[in-house]
């Protein structure tokens, strides 16, 4: 089975379905309820926490934003098991592509945090917590129209 990509190298729609990283299903508001319950509680956290701690504000951020996300995806009937699907379901099925890059550039950010011992200094944790916090703002703003659906 071969893989679709995007002009940025990462995975289309298509193949994610494809691939079976996504799934249809039904929208279940009960389990919409409880993520973002967890989200909200990881976003306090987060808000608690001092600006020199943003090693792991940016990485509850992050996880607070794909929560949403995956709230949105449930709402419009996908169960998707990917991080790079969700940018995917923002550029294709929300056509948002501006959202869809904003979510995979701190996607980079928080793997290579992670996973790939990438340092960053004060300056650049403060300006990548902004950005999260933006996208938050924005990415509840979706969720928020997904409701009126």
């Amino acid at each position: 089975m071969d893989a679709y990509f995007l002009g940025d190298g990462s995975m289309d729609w298509t193949s994610c379905k494809l691939s079976r990283l996504v799934k249809e299903t039904s929208s279940d508001e009960n389990k919409v309820k409880s993520i973002l319950d967890v989200a909200e509680r990881k976003l306090d956290d987060a808000n608690s926490m001092a600006d020199e701690r943003y090693y792991g504000k940016i990485t509850l951020f992050y996880d607070v934003l794909r929560e949403i996300l995956e709230c949105i995806a449930l709402r419009k009937g996908y169960k998707i098991y990917n991080h790079e699907c969700y940018t995917a379901f923002l550029k294709e099925v929300m056509k948002n592509s501006n959202m869809g890059d904003r979510f995979d550039e701190l996607r980079l950010i928080r793997n290579g945090l992670n996973y790939y011992g990438k340092t960053i200094n004060f300056e650049e944790g403060i300006h990548i917590l902004k950005k999260s916090e933006q996208a938050i703002k924005l990415i509840k703003e979706m969720l928020n129209e997904t409701e009126k659906l």
